[in-house]
């Protein structure tokens, strides 16, 4: 087999990659989450917790406080740097707030302290808009103290001690540090894997498709060059991408260590998804088929991978934060050595398909 021929078949397959639209949209949608990772974690972060947005917001919320307005909840919500309070009636107040005038209503019972029954507080906010979702936090706050006030005025009815609970303090940046580097950077690093694996089918079934392979094979590249140099062509754009999220992730001010390791574990799982792809491809020969059976494929190694304790992803987060000794390069052969076993079985398979195509 000739590393010309493979090298030309290649450096085909990538100038004709430019004008597949499917591929430019999904290389130019890894590279806008990358270049905007820093803006992006503060809206998913806010889909899951709110709190961890709540300290980005300095300004102060109108808010309209009905019912006893004379309550000490009333005092605290005035006396926060957060809030400013308007006192009216809750009719006025709701209009209000459906005209985005006020960012919530508070209704307050008119019972006392001391009183038996309980206070039973009424919350009104607008649903389903990210401005309510901090206003619920900051609320939250003045309302847990409130809670706390009250305990401690009618801690004498009670009729058994409470246990204290001693929970350790959380710290608010931990939701960015998970999101970053147990999800956003395995997800762009692997997701030119997939692609990769998805578009060496592409690039087989389609010569069968096209009917092309014949006029391919009348050149002095063999049938096994084409496929390798189809692979390669798939291979090269792994570590490209790759490694422009990650430089465009640390150019966003997220620290990224092993940035070396991380690519030659990305390139070399990339290379077990696409020759993979690359037989069964060879086998079906139809686009449709071979995606479908890839697909499923691809599930099964993901899941059987993903049992494994040091399975890719965690040897990227790992990796990522520098908290993995020398053991991954024991991974990485184990890898490469997969890597050997495929490729010399679809060389092989590549021969036989060979005489049957000429």
């Amino acid at each position: 087999m000739k590393r010309r021929n493979c090298i030309i078949i290649a450096k085909k397959e990538l100038q004709g990659l430019f004008s597949e639209k499917t591929i430019l949209l999904a290389i130019l949608l890894q590279l806008f989450i990358a270049m905007f990772s820093s803006f992006l974690l503060v809206g998913l972060a806010s889909m899951y917790n709110p709190d961890s947005i709540s300290q980005y917001s300095t300004i102060k919320y109108p808010v309209g406080v009905t019912g006893n307005t004379t309550s000490p909840l009333t005092g605290q919500l005035a006396s926060s740097d957060n809030f400013v309070i308007y006192e009216m009636e809750l009719g006025t107040a709701l209009a209000a707030l459906k005209e985005r005038k006020l960012s919530a209503v508070i209704w307050i019972p008119g019972i006392e302290e001391y009183s038996a029954d309980p206070i039973t507080i009424t919350l009104y906010v607008i649903q389903n808009d990210i401005q309510s979702s901090i206003v619920n936090v900051k609320l939250k706050d003045a309302l847990l103290d409130y809670e706390d006030r009250l305990r401690k005025i009618r801690q004498s009815r009670l009729e058994f001690k409470p246990v204290e609970l001693i929970l350790p303090e959380t710290n608010p940046s931990s939701d960015f540090y998970e999101f970053v580097y147990g999800l956003l950077i395995p997800l762009l690093v692997f997701m030119p894997a997939i692609i990769s694996g998805a578009l060496i089918i592409d690039l087989i079934t389609e010569e069968y498709q096209q009917d092309t392979l014949e006029t391919l094979m009348s050149t002095p590249v063999t049938f096994p060059e084409m496929i390798w140099g189809k692979t390669a062509a798939c291979l090269g754009l792994v570590p490209v991408q790759s490694a422009g999220w990650l430089l465009l992730l640390m150019a966003n001010g997220i620290a990224i260590s092993g940035f070396v390791p991380i690519i030659l574990h990305v390139t070399a799982g990339s290379m077990v998804i696409i020759l993979i792809g690359a037989l069964i491809a060879l086998k079906y020969r139809e686009r449709t088929n071979a995606q479908f059976i890839f697909s499923t494929a691809l599930v099964v190694v993901i899941l059987a991978s993903l049992a494994v304790p040091l399975n890719p992803a965690n040897l990227i987060v790992r990796l990522s934060v520098d908290s993995i000794g020398p053991v991954h390069w024991l991974v990485l052969a184990m890898v490469m050595g997969v890597c050997v076993i495929l490729s010399y079985l679809m060389t092989g398979y590549a021969k036989r398909v060979e005489g049957k195509v000429i």
